[in-house]
């Protein structure tokens, strides 16, 4: 099975070929053989909805020798509150991710030109794991205030495609697995998935998470209450993108950091508060699964950190295997979500508008299976 693969964001556009085939392990079929061809459509701006037609020719241009897809797929924004899984792009589902929460954001251009390749080529367009996937457990949603929750936003492609992977790893399937994800970049979120389903997660960015490169980590009330009377409407912002190593250290260059750290003892403070508070993260997320976890995963940028990254284990690695995977999958998740759906392993899902406030969104089809 071919799939063509489109991942948008702000300077460019990362796209691949990948190449599908089922597992060569009849007891873990959801590991699939993958080979991908990497192209990139750079950018000169962030890129907004009415380029889309521009876009997809661009795309079909530089992609020209690469073979027929059976499918386009693309990354999934905005959507509404919906369960993980592999989406048909429709129109409706297209529309509304360029006119809905999120419009602005590149990702959300992932399922309009995916669905302008498809029917270029005759084929289907799907997305995977959209941004606003959201599968908490109610007690993980709730607070102790009324009327006050907790969102499920997380790194999920790349969180859920890691965590498949230690899973199988470990011998098990995805849904029969309890794993504990720890995705660690500019900004961080750990998440537990039980069986397949992120049960919880510390949330990302302004809402939580352990510090990352530019993301601030947890932050007392007393002390928000202050950063919000300073900071006004720019106080998220601070909290995403102005704290961690780089309010700390002055820079969220981690090569730099990695080189400074021997004899910096800013740099040597900020590691040892991110390695604290990581390790702690993912205890709490270990506390949320219904059993001992099958492993723990360490992903993203600061991963490629190695002394850090070993910290981190040393501290966790009574809990579960620990298995560091650096970077990001988001292309590899991309083009598994589809090649699961082609191999018959998952049904595709529907897509439906978001339900109103305080109903549970509708959706058709089941993505759980045997991966």
């Amino acid at each position: 099975m071919i799939a063509h693969v489109i991942n948008p964001g702000t300077s460019g556009v990362k796209l691949a070929c990948a190449t599908l085939r089922p597992s060569v392990n009849p007891a873990l079929p959801g590991q699939l053989h993958l080979e991908l061809t990497r192209a990139e459509l750079p950018l000169a701006a962030p890129p907004s909805a009415a380029q889309v037609p521009e876009l997809a020719q661009a795309i079909l241009d530089l992609t020209a020798a690469w073979p027929a897809p059976d499918a386009v797929v693309g990354r999934g924004g905005f959507i509404g509150r919906v369960p993980t899984g592999t989406y048909r792009v429709t129109d409706e589902l297209a529309a509304c991710a360029v006119r809905g929460e999120g419009a602005f954001d590149p990702p959300n251009l992932g399922g309009p030109l995916a669905l302008a390749l498809a029917g270029h080529w005759g084929v289907p367009a799907f997305i995977v794991d959209p941004q606003s996937a959201d599968e908490l457990l109610p007690e993980a949603r709730a607070t102790g205030l009324r009327g006050v929750t907790r969102r499920g936003e997380f790194h999920a492609l790349n969180a859920r495609a890691v965590a498949r992977r230690a899973a199988h790893e470990v011998g098990k399937r995805f849904h029969e697995a309890r794993v504990v994800v720890a995705h660690l970049g500019a900004t961080t979120s750990v998440t537990a998935f039980d069986q397949g389903r992120a049960v919880d997660t510390t949330g990302s960015g302004a809402d939580g998470g352990p510090l990352g490169a530019m993301q601030s980590g947890p932050v007392p009330p007393r002390a928000l209450v202050r950063l919000t009377q300073t900071h006004g409407d720019r106080t998220l912002t601070h909290l995403a993108c102005e704290g961690g190593f780089l309010a700390l250290t002055g820079s969220a260059n981690l090569r730099d950091l990695e080189a400074r750290a021997p004899g910096d003892p800013e740099v040597q403070a900020a590691a040892a508060t991110f390695v604290h508070q990581v390790a702690k993260a993912i205890g709490e997320q270990t506390g949320a699964l219904s059993g001992r976890p099958d492993a723990l995963v360490l992903t993203g940028g600061i991963a490629r950190w190695e002394d850090l990254a070993d910290r981190i284990e040393r501290r966790v690695a009574w809990m579960a295997p620990v298995f560091i995977i650096p970077g990001e999958l988001e292309l590899e998740a991309l083009a598994e979500g589809a090649g699961r759906v082609l191999l018959g392993l998952e049904a595709a899902r529907d897509w439906t508008p978001p339900a109103g406030p305080g109903e549970k969104p509708v959706v058709a089809g089941d993505s759980r299976g045997p991966a």
